[in-house]
């Protein structure tokens, strides 16, 4: 398997037609660069669809999921590019919300 030590979630929807350049590209301008055993996580507009580019030290690779129903649990455009653990990604990928996982979970005020 690919070692990913960190996830992080752009934002902003990526049209899903990009291809592996179009899509580093994007990593780079979202994220500065593209650290190995990283994982960037881009979804579409409906949140249907995710694209995941992963850069293993060597190479990048370009992972596509789509849900047959539902949407993915994702971030307003308005909140910064959030990065996930390994908890919070498991729940993503499958549809669940991940945002009440790990330090998302804690309630502070009232």
């Amino acid at each position: 398997m690919i070692r990913i030590d960190q996830f992080w979630l752009a934002v902003e929807p990526i049209d899903m037609r990009a291809g592996t350049e179009t899509v580093l590209a994007r990593v780079v301008q979202v994220f500065g660069a593209a650290q190995p055993h990283h994982a960037y996580v881009f979804a579409n507009k409906r949140g249907n669809r995710l694209k995941v580019l992963v850069h293993d030290g060597l190479g990048v690779w370009l992972a596509a999921r789509r849900l047959n129903q539902g949407r993915f649990v994702w971030p307003r455009a308005d909140q910064a590019n959030l990065s996930l653990d390994q908890e919070q990604w498991q729940a993503l990928v499958v549809g669940l919300p991940w945002h009440r996982l790990g330090m998302f979970a804690v309630i502070d005020a009232l």
